[in-house]
């Protein structure tokens, strides 16, 4: 495996995100907001391309919090949300490519869920 995907520390802190530092030095942030919306399972991915909305749903419990995450083998974080959603995985390659695009969604509107 690329030193470039390979996870060397992952920190998860429930409250506000996840820290990743790849084996190269790269070090990756995500806060909750960007992980739960960029979700990558097939629900979360059926959701967006309907337009429809991902998190929050009518019953979200506010606010949004991990309350729990896992690694997945070698390759990937898969995390567990208040709001009991955990079939997302997120492979290390597909956040370490995420964060260097410098992804910069617009979840503005949603800043008094946080």
């Amino acid at each position: 495996m690329d030193d470039r995907h390979r996870a060397e520390e992952t920190d998860v802190q429930r409250d506000t995100g996840v820290k990743i530092t790849f084996a190269d030095g790269y070090v990756a942030e995500f806060d909750l907001m960007t992980l739960r919306l960029g979700c990558a399972c097939a629900g979360c991915r059926g959701l967006r391309e309907r337009g429809q909305a991902v998190w929050p749903t009518p019953t979200s419990p506010l606010p949004l919090r991990i309350d729990d995450a896992e690694l997945h083998g070698a390759w990937g974080i898969r995390v567990t949300w208040n709001d009991t959603h955990a079939t997302g995985i997120f492979p290390f390659e597909a956040l370490r490519e995420w964060h260097e695009a410098n992804f910069s969604g617009d979840f503005s509107q949603y800043a008094h869920l946080r």
